[in-house]
């Protein structure tokens, strides 16, 4: 069956690592250690990108966990921060995403992503207005990986499983999708994305991602990402499966 569309996660995907320097400007604000702070950051947030918590009510309880008095001006800081964190791009895929565009292929972000950090991507990245459907998890009161958020994707592409590429960081969530009949893989680099599309014969269907020329500063996070980011995305994979991003 010949592909009709692709599918991205966003965090790790078309973005880079978390941004260090605003990961040590939450830790510092919050006043913790550094792997004090990471745990209490991810034990609420798949609560956060399912929109049980809005971004205020998952920096207040985390400021109330940490013993930190949560006034208005610093849950505003830590809401702005941690939207920059998760901004460090991919240029290799997003200049992906555009060769797919190019040769008629629907594209769709589905990504487990809290409202205010969503809302400040929305003013910050144009680009996001590329992608024929946008799917966060918030909105629709779901996240990955639960099946149903992936057949909201595919209703909105007008594509059928088989017809669909899916690429996400976490394995389980891409085992989910494969679950569905999606195709599926795990993505690391888009250097190691354009060995698998060989590998599965998918190259004869799409281009394969090339590193742009001259890449953006943020690029430079991508392959060897701060000690203190491995530390970070460590705690993250230490959550349960229900509860990672």
């Amino acid at each position: 069956m010949a592909l009709r569309a692709v599918v991205f996660d966003y965090g790790m995907v078309l973005s880079g690592p978390p941004d260090p320097r605003a990961h040590n400007e939450l830790v510092r604000r919050v006043g913790l250690p550094a792997a004090e702070f990471d745990a209490l950051y991810w034990a609420d947030r798949h609560a956060f990108d399912e929109g049980k918590l809005t971004g205020e009510e998952f920096w207040r309880n985390l400021l109330q966990k940490a013993g930190v008095a949560a006034l208005p001006a610093l849950v505003a800081e830590l809401l702005a921060w941690d939207a920059r964190m998760w901004m460090t791009l991919n240029p290799a895929m997003l200049a992906w995403q555009g060769l797919l565009q190019a040769r008629g292929l629907r594209t769709a972000v589905l990504s487990n992503l809290g409202d205010a950090t969503q809302q400040a991507m929305e003013r910050e990245l144009p680009w996001l207005k590329r992608f024929d459907a946008l799917v966060w998890s918030y909105q629709e009161r779901i996240a990955k990986p639960d099946p149903a958020i992936y057949r909201i994707t595919l209703d909105r592409l007008g594509a059928r499983p088989d017809e669909t590429l899916f690429l996400d960081d976490r394995p389980e969530n891409v085992a989910a999708a494969a679950a569905l009949g999606i195709q599926a893989l795990v993505f690391t680099t888009a250097d190691a994305l354009g060995a698998q599309l060989v590998a599965r014969g998918l190259d004869k269907q799409l281009p394969l991602p090339d590193a742009p020329r001259h890449a953006q500063p943020s690029a430079s996070l991508l392959h060897s990402p701060a000690p203190e980011i491995c530390a970070f995305l460590a705690a993250m994979r230490a959550q349960p499966a229900g509860d990672k991003q």
